[in-house]
């Protein structure tokens, strides 16, 4: 669909029509340090398309049912051992920030009645990339481990359910953010732990969290490793969803499985 949200430009006549739109465009979080431009860029690329998408999808005639738009569990900050549901109050810092501009962005669409979902993800495993895919050459050399305490909760979700739970939402009678992590997170210690048994490694080797600070930037490493987010699904499990990788361990396995 040809749009470019940086020139405020989009082809409304290829969404006439549409029953559903998802929106998950983003420049990613760890893509780069955060310096004052990369920050930038993090924030634009998420509310200028957003904005756009939203205000257009507002406008059609008729209007589409359902938009789900990315959001992050990054709007919680650092619970602690706290659990997490979408009633929390949001916390400071940039991450946060990011979020409530994010959300806030799509708000054309709820004025226009259209039923919109805020995706809150956590940490999406797939052995193909993402925050498990980058360590995985380590922990197959057994050189993983958990990094800095390893006490921090981790708000993981499989690809898998990741994929099942935004389908499930296109249908879903549920509106607003909804937590896309799975029912039993865990500590970074016990996920370290359960990369190993799911690739028979050894996984006893800590990280100390100079390393991700001199490699990410201070910043950049706490926000993603430092904090401790026990989130919990409580709006998509009350809508049905069920959950194909409840537990760590049977979701390694799977996504490992052929990797």
């Amino acid at each position: 669909m040809p749009w470019d949200p940086d020139a405020g430009t989009i082809d409304a006549a290829r969404l006439a029509g549409i029953d559903a739109a998802i929106h998950l465009a983003g420049e990613g979080i760890a893509a780069r340090r955060w310096t004052t431009e990369q920050k930038r860029r993090i924030v634009e690329s998420r509310t200028r398309g957003t904005s756009l998408l939203a205000a257009t999808l507002a406008g059609l005639d008729p209007r589409p049912r359902v938009l789900l738009s990315g959001s992050a569990v990054g709007i919680y900050g650092d619970g602690g051992d706290d659990v997490l549901t979408e009633d929390a109050p949001r916390a400071s810092g940039f991450l946060a920030d990011v979020v409530a501009a994010w959300e806030a962005a799509a708000q054309p669409a709820v004025d226009a009645g259209i039923r919109t979902v805020f995706l809150r993800s956590g940490v999406v495993l797939s052995a193909a990339g993402g925050a498990m895919g980058k360590v995985l050459p380590l922990f197959r050399f057994g050189l993983g481990g958990p990094i800095g305490g390893g006490r921090e909760w981790w708000p993981w979700i499989s690809i898998d359910d990741e994929v099942g739970a935004i389908v499930h939402l296109l249908g879903a009678d549920v509106s607003g953010p909804v937590n896309l992590v799975a029912p039993h997170p865990v500590r970074s210690g016990e996920y370290a732990k359960a990369i190993g048994r799911a690739l028979h490694r050894p996984a006893v080797l800590p990280v100390p969290m100079f390393g991700p600070r001199l490699l990410l930037g201070r910043e950049l490493a706490e926000s993603l490793l430092g904090q401790s987010q026990r989130v919990a699904p409580t709006r998509l499990e009350a809508s049905g969803y069920a959950f194909r990788h409840p537990e760590i361990d049977g979701a390694l396995t799977a996504l490992l499985a052929h990797s």
